[in-house]
């Protein structure tokens, strides 16, 4: 997802910062806790310094080409130039009151 933004290692210890695709994103602290876990479990570590990196937007540039395929489902947002209409527009349709459930569609990826 290319969200680690750098690495330093200073003796044994290693500072990791981080750009995330939101800041809303619900995995924020299992991700720090995560990766601090996992370096510090290298031989040689004694500590990790895992932060979030604000001042940096993350965008879909730093997606591999693998994973941009996989995710590439809107468009650059420099090519929308109106979003609350290009998203209205692909809003699925509501049912009216009282109607039974709308089917569902189940998307597929080959992996």
């Amino acid at each position: 997802m290319g969200l680690v933004r750098s690495v330093r290692a200073t003796g044994d210890e290693v500072r990791v910062e981080l750009l995330l695709t939101s800041g809303w994103c619900p995995f924020a602290a299992r991700v720090l806790t995560e990766i601090a876990e996992r370096i510090e479990a290298q031989p040689g570590v004694r500590s990790a310094d895992v932060e979030i990196v604000w001042d940096e937007a993350w965008t879909t540039d730093r997606l591999s080409p693998r994973a941009a395929s996989l995710l590439r489902f809107l468009p650059p947002p420099a090519q929308v130039p109106d979003r609350g209409a290009f998203v209205t527009a692909r809003q699925p349709a509501r049912a009216p009151r009282g109607a039974g459930p709308l089917k569902s569609e189940v998307i597929r990826h080959d992996r």
